[in-house]
């Protein structure tokens, strides 16, 4: 961690227009990832005590490349964060379809400015090392940091977790920002929310573009920044640029050999790159060439989880986040955003918290604000797993048929929302509805929000006057208008 202290510090902006609670808390988020940073400094520029408990020794070259949209970007933006973005991104012209054997482009859709347009923020690809440096370089002038502190147990009578060492931290709330193999997931939901083979695995590597500009098969993946995706019979491959266009990102998608078997869920499994290379064989010459580039390689057993209908303890001081308990397959690029949309969610309501009975009453009114439109993007990745890996045939040639209509339409800058392609398209990105509902969508607004129309009077000061008792808001079952 001493590389990464010495760096300076990110001057953050002041949230919620500068609001802090009136009742100060003493807050314990488990894990520093990228949705436990993101909740930690949300907390903490709500005026709460926040500790993070991490189980590894230090922050470092975990993962590859991650995509973060508008409906994240508008946030890092009001937290200080755009500057230093905008000098390790990528933003990506577009987005192209491409048949696996020959290389035929069969859907295209173009972002760049039409993402800021239509979505007033922009669309970033980035390399998950870089944003999680980010985020805790933003943070650290405001928390403590536990490193090396694997959390054993939790006790929600105490509101306490027990460290590896024997340790006992107290807090007056605790959220799980564990990731997939939460240990707060068993506490929280009284499960431990058993993974679900989804018969895929991904191989993840990263190569130099200084190898793809010296061929001019290569170049113009590098120059236009679009983010290429090449679909074939069970399988799929993305590539797009990282690191101000110094590296390019491969995700390789391919069956489950082991489908079977138990797995640790790694993202640092290291894998056989001829392996790898045998996967893809006959596909078009620009993958061969990518994937003989490719030095070593990370391979990604993809399990999958139900949605959980709680993410709340029933007494009311325990919460999760973000994996922990909506992980998201990665056909959608929305992992990380519905974790930052959590954060923001859990910083404005805990910005309003003026008594300590509050914190249950609030925590459910995180769910109810959260579960719906968390729960659908999870769905939403499944279905994108089958659209990609069609087997050549009938269905697949319909598919392609939609994706070149789609495509005709956008190309000629012709308004497509309506159009009857889009219904049946495996485009989603073509899908100006389905769009505007994700990337548009404003987390933190969406809190305020609903403080001001309900919250202040259920569970505020206003709330508590009224009734004169402690006030609970119960979980309630999500709807589609809760989206």
């Amino acid at each position: 961690m001493d590389a990464l202290n010495a760096l300076p510090a990110i001057e953050a902006l002041p949230l919620y227009g500068g609001r802090k609670a009136s009742a100060s808390l003493d807050i314990i988020v488990v894990g520093a990832g990228l949705g436990g940073l993101s909740t930690a400094f949300c907390l903490a520029q709500a005026g709460h005590n926040v500790a993070v408990v991490e189980a590894t020794t230090s922050l470092g070259e975990v993962g590859a490349g991650i995509q973060i949209s508008p409906n994240v970007t508008r946030l890092l933006f009001r937290w200080g964060l755009k500057d230093e973005l905008t000098k390790v991104v990528v933003e990506p012209s577009g987005v192209s379809f491409r048949r696996y054997l020959t290389g035929e482009l069969v859907g295209r859709t173009l972002w760049g400015n039409r993402m800021l347009q239509d979505h007033d923020a922009p669309y970033y690809h980035i390399h998950r090392a870089d944003y999680q440096q980010l985020l805790y370089r933003l943070v650290k002038p405001w928390i403590k940091v536990h490193w090396n502190s694997r959390v054993t147990f939790a006790d929600p009578t105490h509101i306490s977790i027990t460290l590896q060492n024997g340790e006992t931290l107290v807090a007056d709330m605790i959220i799980g920002a564990d990731g997939i193999k939460s240990k707060l997931r068993e506490t929280v939901a009284g499960c431990t929310g058993r993974p679900v083979p989804t018969g895929d695995a991904a191989y993840r590597a990263v190569i130099p573009t200084e190898q793809m500009h010296n061929d001019p098969d290569l170049k113009h993946l590098v120059d236009e920044t679009e983010m290429a995706i090449w679909m074939g019979p069970k399988k799929h491959v993305v590539g797009y640029c990282l690191r101000a266009k110094k590296e390019y990102n491969l995700v390789m998608l391919h069956p489950d050999e082991h489908t079977g078997q138990a797995s640790s869920e790694s993202w640092t499994a290291e894998a056989s790159v001829e392996q790898m290379r045998n996967e893809f064989v006959g596909w078009e010459p620009r993958v061969q060439k990518l994937l003989g580039m490719v030095k070593s390689t990370l391979n990604w057993k993809l399990l999958d989880r139900d949605p959980l209908d709680r993410w709340v303890h029933e007494n009311g001081r325990i919460a999760l986040m973000g994996d922990a308990c909506h992980p998201m397959l990665p056909y959608r690029a929305q992992g990380a955003a519905m974790a930052t949309e959590d954060a923001i969610t859990l910083g404005v309501l805990f910005s309003h918290i003026t008594d300590r009975t509050q914190i249950g009453p609030l925590l459910h009114a995180y769910q109810r604000l959260r579960h719906a439109r968390a729960t659908t993007c999870q769905l939403d990745s499944r279905m994108n797993q089958r659209n990609y890996h069609l087997e050549d045939g009938p269905e697949q040639e319909a598919r392609d048929a939609a994706m070149r209509e789609v495509m005709s339409i956008e190309l000629l800058d012709t308004p497509s929302s309506g159009e009857p392609a889009q219904a049946t398209c495996a485009n989603l990105w073509a899908d100006k509805d389905k769009s505007k509902l994700q990337f548009s969508y404003d987390a933190e607004a969406v809190a305020e929000e609903w403080w001001n129309a309900v919250g202040k009077y259920e569970i505020g000061s206003a709330g508590v006057e009224k009734h004169s008792r402690r006030v609970r808001v119960a979980p309630v079952a999500p709807t589609t208008a809760d989206q």
